[in-house]
């Protein structure tokens, strides 16, 4: 989850210097001259900073993705052993149950010489 706020924050971050830079450009007191390279300058950086920007994504995008497979392979291994521990306990319930089946109840044997 940290990594996904980070991701967003650097974007953040990145959108935020960019239009810092175009109004601190705005509103500086230089010719329009002046103004207009600096604007070309920065119109020319914004494919570079844009390709940052896409790497930055795709790289919080990979640790996203390498973190839910992880967390759905820990998911999956608990739910083996939760099935298996299952299986194991209903198997010992069914070898009881067996045996008392077997082997007559103490309770049980009065009540059917009762009937006799």
């Amino acid at each position: 989850m940290s990594n996904n706020r980070s991701g967003v924050f650097i974007g953040g971050l990145m959108l935020g210097a960019t239009i810092g830079a175009l109004a601190g450009l705005l509103v500086a007191p230089r010719t329009g001259r002046e103004t207009r390279k600096l604007l070309k300058k920065s119109a020319d950086a914004i494919p570079e900073l844009a390709e940052d920007l896409s790497t930055s994504v795709q790289i919080q995008a990979d640790r996203l993705s390498a973190n839910a497979l992880r967390n759905w392979d820990e998911t999956l291994d608990r739910l083996r052993e939760a099935i298996a521990a299952g299986l194991d306990a209903s198997q010992r319930e069914s070898q009881v149950l067996k045996r008392q089946q077997v082997t007559p109840n103490s309770d049980s044997l009065p009540q059917e010489l009762e009937r006799s």
